[in-house]
């Protein structure tokens, strides 16, 4: 399922529960939030509307890796030849930039800045005592590197959401946040199972796909 589909059904729920619970425009916007963070989170496993951003800059930083390698690799070569200048220690700085350029894959270094974010919010959940936030910057240190619609599509990522959804009720003091949160990641789920690809509700202990027709 797309993203921006996600991002629509989360949009709809969050909506749903600003309708539903007393209305303050504050905790409007946290159940906005909250159910389009949950709708999309769980495709934090690959190329998201979440990590999209981070997607180009991967893209920068390999390009900018490379480049700076081979500059500066011809650099040492240059030096060397026609002044007669060698430094150990700058041209193997200069061929490693070149080489790790070359073999470094975009995800990889997406997935390490995703779960950079996510080590910063660890950072900030451990300084100021967060309990929904220790729990939210695991999991986005933990998915990145999950094989996309793995762990982070099944029942058992939905119960830990439910988990992070109730500290965060219980912190906030917002009535209904754990089932926003809980809808929001069941909705992605859901949408996902009527895709052609369906999915591992129930993985590892049972690893076929759950899909569902409705036409």
């Amino acid at each position: 399922m797309r993203g921006t589909t996600h991002l629509a059904i989360g949009t709809a729920i969050g909506g749903a529960a600003a309708a539903y619970y007393p209305f303050n425009p504050a905790n409007a916007a946290v159940y906005m939030a909250v159910a389009v963070i949950s709708a999309l989170s769980a495709d934090l496993d690959g190329p998201s509307l979440l990590s999209r951003r981070i997607g180009k800059l991967s893209k920068v930083l390999r390009s900018l890796t490379f480049w700076t390698g081979l500059l500066s690799a011809a650099a040492a070569i240059y030096f060397y030849f026609i002044h007669d200048y060698y430094t150990p220690a700058t041209t193997a700085v200069a061929l490693a930039l070149f080489l790790l350029g070359l073999v470094m894959r975009e995800g990889i270094i997406r997935n390490t800045l995703v779960s950079l974010v996510g080590a910063a919010l660890l950072y900030t959940s451990l300084q100021f005592d967060i309990q929904w936030l220790l729990g939210f910057g695991l999991f986005v240190v933990w998915v990145p590197w999950l094989k996309h619609r793995g762990l982070s599509h099944t029942a058992w990522a939905l119960l830990l959401w439910i988990l992070i959804g109730r500290e965060l009720e219980s912190e906030l003091q917002i009535a209904g946040l754990t089932r926003v949160a809980a809808a929001g990641y069941l909705s992605h789920l859901l949408a996902d199972t009527l895709t052609p690809s369906g999915v591992k509700w129930f993985y590892p202990l049972y690893k076929k796909a759950i899909k569902l027709k409705v036409w």
